[in-house]
C-alpha cells in the first residue's frame, strides 16, 4: 500500500502508535507508517482517542473527519480522513514533516 492512500471518499494512510510515551509528537517515518508516540495507556480505547486528536490538531482538521478503520487494538492502524480537500501529495508531505 503506497504511504497515503485515495479513495473516492477521503485519503487513507497509516500509522504505528507507542502508547505510554513521555510525551505526544510524530517520531517519523517507520516503514510505510507514520510512527505517533501518545502519552495515554492502550486502555479503554484512551490512545485510540488522543491518536484522532493529535491527528487532528497536526492536520488541522476537525475530530470527526479523522476514523480509525483497522488496527483499533493494534499499535498498526488505517486512519481514514473523510472528504478532505488535501491531496494524496500534500498529504503525505504535511505527515513525513510532522
Amino acid at each position: 500500500m503506497p504511504f497515503v492512500e485515495k479513495k473516492k471518499e477521503g485519503l487513507i494512510f497509516k500509522i504505528t502508535v507507542l502508547p505510554r510515551s513521555s510525551r505526544n509528537m510524530a517520531a517519523g517515518i517507520y516503514g510505510d507508517t507514520l510512527k505517533i508516540k501518545l502519552t495515554a495507556p492502550p486502555v479503554d480505547g484512551a490512545a485510540n482517542k488522543m491518536c484522532i486528536n493529535f491527528l487532528a490538531e497536526c492536520l488541522k482538521v476537525s475530530r470527526s473527519s479523522l476514523k480509525i478503520i483497522s488496527g483499533h487494538s493494534n499499535r498498526v492502524k488505517k486512519i481514514f480522513l473523510h472528504n478532505s480537500t488535501l491531496t494524496p501529495e500534500t498529504l503525505e508531505h504535511i505527515l513525513r514533516n510532522l
